[in-house]
Order: C-alpha cells, then structure tokens, then sequence
C-alpha cells in the first residue's frame, strides 16, 4: 500500500472524473492522500472532498504564490484546522522563483502558517522554491521544531534535507525524482534516512515518468516509490511500507491494517 501525502484533488482538472481518480488510486493500492490547500476560499471544496471520503485527508492553508490575498491570522488558520480530517497546516512557505521584490509579507504570512500549527498541534505542509535558507531561517526562528512537518515536493540540497530533518521534519519526493535531468535530487533520495521519507504527486502537476506532460494523479505516486526503490538498491515493498507508516507517523493518524 502506498500514500499520496500530497495532491489538489479540488482543481478543476478532476472535476469531470473524481470517480475513476479514486478508482485508479485503488486499482494501484494508492489507499489514502492528502489533499492540501492553497487559497481559503477554496478550502471549503478541499474540506468536503475529505469529509466524503474515508481514505481522503485535508490541509488548511495559504500557498506563497498567492500575493493578492487578504492578510490572515493564526486564529483563523487554528479555526478552520479544528475539524478531524484537517490534519495539517498549509501549504505554506517561499518561493522567490515567480515573484520579485520585497516579500516580508510572504515571509510574514508563512510565520502565521508556523504559528496556527503550532496552536493547532496539526504538522505543517512546507513549499520552497529558490528560497531555502530564509525558509530554513524562518523555521529555525519560530521554533518549527516544536511542530514538525513535511518539506513537500523536495528539490533542495543534501544539506537544506538534514536541516530539516533535525528540526524534525519528513522529506518529501515528487515525480521530479524520476526526472532524467534531476541528478542532484536522485543523490538526495539515496542517502537521507527512509524514516524520515515521504512520496507524493503533487498532482495534477509534475507527473512521473512515463507519464512526464500529463495531468498527474494520486494512482501514478507509485512510479515516484519505484524509483526511490531502484536508487536505494530495495524493494518497491520496503519503500511503500516505510513512507506509509511514516505518513501516518507524521500526522497523528491510526495506521489501518494491510
């Protein structure tokens, strides 16, 4: 069995076909995922997808990219976290790749995200592009230790993932691992510890190969535990069971039985 720890179920590319979404997700033993939120006002869609599901989870949150938004609080993260298919704060995070120019009030609303989760007791969803050492600093300083989480969709170095680690977070790896061209990422996929390793699609985004260029879903994270499996020298079966028992780990969650 294998789990999905991150994906946008809610986007429209879904819209017209949940049902053979969920179908593939079981025909490939792909038993439970995480839908994460980007914008509140689409979280209602993320909640009710969860709650009519038994295998589907929810995340509360506000992606960086989002610049045009009203300011939030940590009070109302902590208020629209306080259902039991919540289980995480975010995504939350930096990305310095698409936007320019002063981002403290990126910076700003991710100190937010760390301190609902830390309220909340629910573990944090961490997106960083082009922006590790002020996430790592921002995490350092707000005591992200206290909380843990999950550095999703991972690109960074060796040394960004072992920060990480010790502030007690997993790592997380898409369908860029498969990639031919991310050889710094395949490095980091050998040697940071299985216990600490989570896989995900991020779909409908960064599908896999041999599905590279098309909509991605929950069903292909398969191919992401299968190359971790061929670069670590092991079996598809030790991965699936490692990130799964860590995926329940991480948020809190009874771990069903096989």
């Amino acid at each position: 069995m294998l789990v999905d720890s991150h994906c946008h179920l809610n986007f429209p590319e879904f819209a017209s076909n949940m049902d053979g979404v969920l179908q593939s997700m079981r025909d490939h033993d792909v038993t439970h995922a995480l839908c994460v939120s980007v914008t509140l006002e689409k979280f209602p869609e993320v909640l009710a997808i969860a709650a009519a599901h038994d295998h589907i989870y929810a995340s509360v949150g506000v992606h960086p990219d989002y610049e045009d938004l009203p300011p939030l609080s940590a009070d109302e993260l902590v208020r629209l976290a306080d259902h039991p298919k919540v289980i995480a704060i975010g995504e939350t995070g930096l990305d310095y790749f698409r936007l320019t120019g002063d981002l403290e009030w990126q910076r700003d609303r991710f100190r937010t995200h760390i301190r609902a989760a830390i309220q909340s007791e629910k573990p944090l969803i961490i997106h960083t592009r082009s922006a590790a050492e002020d996430t790592i600093r921002v995490m350092q300083e707000e005591g992200t230790d206290r909380i843990g989480g999950v550095m999703h969709c991972f690109t960074e170095s060796l040394e960004v993932a072992q920060a990480a680690i010790e502030m007690g977070f997993y790592i997380s790896f898409s369908g860029i691992v498969t990639f031919k061209n991310a050889v710094a990422l395949k490095e980091v996929a050998q040697q940071i510890p299985l216990e600490r390793m989570l896989v995900e699609t991020d779909s409908p985004y960064l599908a896999p190969v041999p599905y590279r260029g098309k909509t991605n879903q929950p069903a292909y994270v398969k191919h992401v535990a299968e190359e971790i499996a061929r670069l670590r020298g092991i079996s598809l079966e030790e991965v699936a069971q490692a990130t799964t028992q860590n995926f329940f780990k991480l948020f809190k969650l009874p771990q069903p039985c096989n």
